[in-house]
């Protein structure tokens, strides 16, 4: 078995305004640093509309194909940007997050990192904000519950900002897993400790300048545990790799080390629980050399364990 790597070149036609941290060269930072590695490489379909329907309405995918510009931009809020090649993209994002559940859960694979932008896990039910449109994750975990049969899907989110929008999308479904540890305060204002969904949201907000000692104790402390109680049967990752020191638009201080560590944590868990199956979505980063070295680190440990 070996680690599945779900891209699409329609992920650089989602082109954001001159100087928006979101930008295409993120994954050209990614793909290049992947450039070389033994991985199946698959390409992301475009998402089915009836997937996306598990998480948002047909008003507000409607909304958004109204919103595409012929040229140019459309600002929905005072950060996300759309031009003409961003939805299609968009949904690139959710074929990629459903195809690498069905690559790993079907045996093609041992695990997935699905490297699309934009990312997800920002994305309210009937709002897009923080860069995203549609909310990735949570769509492949209700695929992997609904289309798969499973009972149990945890998420980690690691990224800086909390994941409003998985929170949002999975916050009352016994059956998902949310947790999230980010920079508290940081955009979006979510995630305080006294959020806890219907019992199955574990928010874990975390000072500026917390650094590697301090996010390490939280995941061993808080997160890993709860994933252990849960057993899940699918492991996904909300991987923003925004909490990197070098990153411009937060204050955690971690380092590239880290990532590889938290990976090896989850993988353990997920060897434990669900047969290591894991599959990663990409999310933030922005920092084009720590976010490259960062995935890299991220997908050497998958590759190592999908072996």
């Amino acid at each position: 078995m070996t680690t599945a790597l779900i891209t699409h070149p329609d992920c650089h036609d989602h082109v954001t305004p001159p100087g928006h941290p979101e930008q295409v060269a993120r994954l050209d930072a990614v793909l290049g640093a992947l450039d070389g590695m033994d991985l199946l490489r698959l390409a992301a379909p475009l998402g089915a509309e009836d997937d996306i329907l598990r998480c948002h309405p047909t008003s507000y995918i409607d909304s958004l194909r109204q919103a595409v510009p012929d040229s140019g931009w459309r600002s929905l809020d005072a950060d996300t940007h759309m031009s003409a090649g961003s939805l299609a993209a968009a949904f690139r994002g959710v074929g990629g997050a459903v195809r690498a559940v069905d690559a790993v859960l079907g045996g093609e694979a041992g695990n997935a990192f699905v490297a699309m932008r934009p990312p997800g896990h920002h994305a309210e039910r009937e709002t897009a904000m923080g860069f995203c449109f549609f909310g990735n994750v949570a769509i492949a975990a209700k695929h992997a519950l609904e289309h798969h049969g499973l009972a149990r899907v945890a998420i980690v989110d690691f990224d800086v900002h909390h994941g409003n929008g998985t929170q949002n999308l999975v916050e009352d479904d016994p059956r998902i897993l949310f947790c999230s540890t980010h920079q508290s305060p940081l955009f979006p204002g979510t995630g305080a400790a006294h959020e806890t969904g219907v019992g199955n949201v574990l928010n874990v907000p975390l000072p500026d300048g917390t650094g590697s000692d301090g996010f390490r104790a939280a995941m061993d402390r808080q997160v890993l545990p709860r994933v252990d109680a849960f057993a899940p049967d699918l492991l996904l990752i909300s991987a923003g790799f925004d909490a990197h020191s070098a990153d411009p638009l937060a204050g955690m201080e971690l380092t590239t080390g880290d990532f590889a560590w938290i990976t090896e944590k989850l993988c353990d868990l997920a060897e434990k629980h669900c047969a290591g199956r894991v599959v990663s979505c990409l999310e933030g980063g922005y920092d084009l050399e720590a976010l490259g070295a960062s995935a890299a680190a991220h997908v050497t440990v998958l590759k190592e364990r999908a072996q």
